[in-house]
């Protein structure tokens, strides 16, 4: 599974053919409404973002051999609440956290899958895990806030934190029920021509699905029981297919069928489009990249090729403007093509990550890191991201309906999420 944008701002979802699509109810401002606390990534107001930024920047660091710095995995850790969750953001973490604070299920799974990854911080992911444990829903998912209808999104990103705590996703149940049993809800059977294959973000109010390409890279990964950081998997011997062989389907199957959506919706011009109403043919970058990340785990790394060039082609501007996730999301990707993220397009991802936030404790491949070679910093690296533009990534984790307000919380990351401009 973004974010990963700026100023997250709280946007009324409007439902349209059944797709929970933000309302662009304002434009963010460049200038953060909070000062930025010491250690964080990024420059834009991180109300809405701050944990998940931090926590795919860290992440992604790890990923390519970086020692993050101190204050930086400090910053993080210090915003679990004494219950083990995470909020989006706490200015004072001098406060405990209250019943007014609103904690969240992304937050807390990307939080957990950065700090499993860095280790040397067992009791805080346990006691994370154990709190998304215990919000789990009857259907065996998960929403954005505790009590929230299951979606696609946030139920992938907490399989993924499971996975990186050693759990099996399928085995974590409620009621009987996994998260592979609410993504299976959320699938769309191949018999659709249009949308056969794709994940659902959620059932709209009379239960019918509508493809979210968002939520169907998501929905592989979850199915695979992946997180955001994944190697390339076996290519399925049937090909790129989508098929409703057996009920349920398996695992791998949903997962093929996803993946065949996800392709197709490339198509030739190498991208996802974004779907925010009135840009039907601009280029969705967050998306594109979980979709790379998705079709490698999957296996079909043939289909990944087209998008990842893509991306490096012309994913520059947009990485600079929209942040640390950003940077994050595109390390992703390289890393499950095996592409080296040094050498992305002429640029250094690694080194224009490094430079959003504190200086890390190392640059160079760590022992154990699985990361291409350490390369020549970028000439341009060291411009420090003065925007994380909102609407930039913002669509990478999804829209996250709060349950019975009909409100979308615009979250960095897959949306995660992330898992969109």
């Amino acid at each position: 599974m973004n974010v990963r944008r700026s100023t997250a701002v709280l946007a009324a979802v409007t439902v349209v053919l059944g797709v929970a699509v933000p309302a662009v109810a304002a434009t963010p401002s460049p200038t953060p409404t909070v000062a930025i606390p010491d250690g964080l990534y990024g420059t834009a107001d991180p109300t809405y973002d701050g944990v998940w930024r931090q926590s795919l920047a860290l992440l992604a660091q790890h990923t390519a051999g970086v020692a993050p710095a101190d204050a930086a995995v400090t910053w993080l850790a210090g915003q679990q609440c004494a219950n083990g969750a995470f909020a989006a953001f706490r200015a004072d973490t001098a406060k405990a956290c209250d019943a007014k604070l609103m904690v969240d299920t992304n937050s807390t799974a990307a939080a957990v899958q950065a700090l499993a990854a860095l280790g040397g911080h067992g009791a805080a992911t346990e006691k994370a895990v154990g709190w998304l444990r215990s919000v789990q829903n009857a259907d065996g998912g998960w929403g954005y806030t505790p009590g929230g209808a299951s979606d696609a999104n946030s139920t992938s990103v907490v399989a993924g934190a499971l996975a990186a705590t050693g759990q099996q996703p399928s085995q974590v149940k409620k009621a009987g029920k996994s998260s592979y049993d609410a993504l299976v809800r959320l699938s769309i059977p191949c018999d659709d021509d249009a949308q056969g294959g794709a994940f659902a973000y959620q059932p709209d109010k009379k239960g019918a699905l509508a493809a979210n390409a968002d939520a169907t890279a998501a929905g592989v990964l979850g199915v695979l029981g992946k997180g955001f950081v994944t190697k390339a998997g076996k290519a399925p011997k049937d090909g790129p297919v989508c098929g409703d062989s057996s009920e349920p389907l398996t695992p791998l199957e949903l997962a093929r069928n996803g993946s065949r959506y996800l392709a197709s919706s490339v198509g030739d011009a190498g991208y996802l489009k974004s779907v925010l109403p009135g840009a039907e043919d601009q280029p969705d970058y967050g998306n594109t990249a979980d979709a790379v990340v998705a079709l490698a785990a999957q296996g079909w790394t043939a289909q990944a090729k087209k998008p990842l060039a893509w991306l490096e082609r012309h994913s520059a501007a947009w990485a600079e403007q929209s942040g640390p996730a950003a940077y994050a999301q595109l390390i992703f990707a390289a890393r499950s093509m095996g592409a080296d993220p040094r050498h992305f397009g002429g640029a250094d991802l690694v080194a224009r990550l490094n430079a959003t936030g504190p200086a890390p404790q190392s640059t160079t491949t760590a022992a154990g890191a699985d990361a291409g070679d350490d390369a020549k910093a970028d000439a341009d690296a060291g411009k420090k991201d003065e925007s994380d533009s909102a609407l930039g990534v913002w669509w990478v984790v999804g829209v996250f309906l709060v349950a019975g307000v009909g409100i979308g919380f615009l979250v960095s990351g897959r949306g995660r999420k992330r898992r969109q401009p």
